[in-house]
């Protein structure tokens, strides 16, 4: 059965639901909706991003598909085995993830790419219900520090039990893994904040944890 997620007119942030609609409007052949997760549910890798961009999965409504952000990760999954075929920047592409899975914290496309406190609190639960499919012996893979902080709410760790850091692995007191990263974003690549060996790195450490 699949696991709760947001219907596409999904009203608990009032602000996300206004910005949906105005983009329905400007972008009528966008996806515009709350973005599902994508992959098998409880996979051993589970990877949370921070939300939807605006060009990307609100227009995709695949997770991390259609831009930049999507070009670092998906070429990395498909180096290490977590995915197959060719990834196209759409949803028709005919890829695969393979022990994978992947959502926002945050399933709304934000203003300015930017969700409030209370927004990614309110679509807290279903990240919720992601973690609690996913086996103990699992990997999670947070992309940025929101996402950090976001997994270890959904599980009630305090947030200060766990720092974020780039690479950093820390040992949740359920068995899992939790593995940080910066965000594949371009701005953190063009800054050169992170390259394209460290995300590969982090990724192939995923996959060491998981063989």
């Amino acid at each position: 059965m699949a696991l709760p997620s947001p219907a596409h007119d999904c009203p608990i942030c009032p602000r996300l639901a206004d910005f949906r609609a105005a983009n329905a409007v400007a972008y009528p052949s966008f996806f515009n909706g709350p973005v599902p997760s994508w992959g098998p549910e409880g996979a051993g890798l589970f990877i949370t991003g921070l939300a939807p961009g605006l060009k990307g999965a609100n227009q995709t409504g695949r997770p991390f598909t259609g831009d930049y952000a999507g070009d670092t990760l998906y070429a990395a999954l498909l180096r290490h085995g977590f995915a197959t075929g060719t990834y196209g920047r759409s949803p028709t592409d005919g890829m695969q993830l393979v022990n994978c899975r992947i959502a926002n914290a945050v399933r709304c496309v934000p203003p300015e790419n930017k969700p409030t406190p209370n927004e990614i609190n309110r679509c807290r639960p279903f990240l919720i219900g992601e973690l609690a499919a996913q086996e103990k012996s699992g990997v999670i893979l947070a992309l940025g520090t929101i996402a950090h902080q976001s997994v270890l709410r959904a599980l009630g760790i305090p947030v200060a039990r766990f720092k974020f850091a780039h690479g950093a692995e820390h040992a949740l007191p359920d068995g899992r893994t939790l593995i940080d990263s910066y965000h594949c974003s371009r701005y953190n690549t063009n800054t050169g904040r992170l390259t394209e060996a460290m995300f590969d790195a982090v990724i192939a450490r995923c996959r060491a944890l998981l063989s």
